[in-house]
């Protein structure tokens, strides 16, 4: 299996921290040298590791944005 590489560009914000330390963070990350997307996933607390997680062009983020604001919490 081919190593995977990553670069977190810009740190948006965490979500939750687990029992464990684990942060739910949203980043801008690039992987293997492309071009930056938006990733939200669980990071160890070093970034040494990472969970499952979802990642989003700039226009899916903003798709994203528009269904959460629709939501009445």
């Amino acid at each position: 299996m081919p190593e995977i590489k990553f670069e977190i560009k810009e740190t948006i914000g965490t979500l939750s921290q687990s029992p464990k330390g684990w942060n739910k963070e949203l980043n801008l990350l690039s992987w293997n040298g492309k071009e930056p997307k938006y990733d939200l996933r669980d990071w160890a607390p070093e970034h040494e590791k990472m969970g499952k997680g979802v990642t989003l062009t700039k226009e899916e983020l903003k798709e994203l944005k528009k269904l959460l604001n629709s939501i009445e919490l």
